[in-house]
């Protein structure tokens, strides 16, 4: 064996291959960079609701034990 790989090989490493497997996650980066930040907005808008509910819910736990 060669110390730097099997000269045989079609595809050396500094030639990209493209596969069914690249194109997914082609797509999937494609995707995160064009609906990331609403991803990220929605998780935070998500966050913020369930505080500001859980804040109302001991207001009115608080209001009913006095």
């Amino acid at each position: 064996m060669h110390p730097q790989g099997n000269n045989d090989d079609p595809h050396p490493p500094s030639q990209a291959v493209d596969t069914p497997d690249k194109g997914r996650f082609r797509h999937l980066r494609k995707w995160l960079r064009t609906h990331g930040q609403s991803v990220q907005a929605g998780f935070w808008q998500g966050a913020g609701y369930k505080l500001g509910s859980g804040a109302v819910s001991i207001l009115i736990l608080w209001a009913q034990s006095r």
